[in-house]
């Protein structure tokens, strides 16, 4: 088993439950991590033979330019991409964190986190 891990992926977009934050939009952070034996690609050194990060980063871009009220579905939307297109993937942990959220104080980020095995 190994782990391959995405960090600090940067995207800009309109998610959020206030009309504003549809027109505004505000900046997001996510951390994805992604759970699959990794044995054959270490012997190998073939790109087939593992789960691409290139895809993975693909797949957050896309979900996250598709406007949500919360956090938590455009988290699930992109748990369920990986484990549709990569069947490599045993495991997919995603943080979705938005930046200066608009709540009434100095609050850096909010993160939400979301799980989901291969069944």
């Amino acid at each position: 088993m190994g782990k391959i891990t995405l960090k600090n992926i940067k995207v800009y977009s309109n998610h959020g439950c206030l009309e504003e934050e549809g027109k505004i939009g505000s900046d997001y952070r996510i951390d994805l991590s992604i759970y699959a034996d990794l044995t054959k690609s270490a012997i190998s050194d073939n790109l087939s033979d593992t789960v691409d990060y290139v895809h993975l980063n693909r797949i957050v871009k896309e979900e996250m330019a598709i406007r949500s009220k919360l956090l938590e579905h455009a988290a699930e939307r992109i748990l369920i991409r990986v484990l549709k297109e990569l069947p490599l993937a045993n495991k997919v942990v995603v943080d979705v964190s938005k930046i200066n959220p608009p709540i009434g104080g100095n609050v850096a980020m909010v993160t939400i986190r979301r799980k989901k095995n291969r069944s």
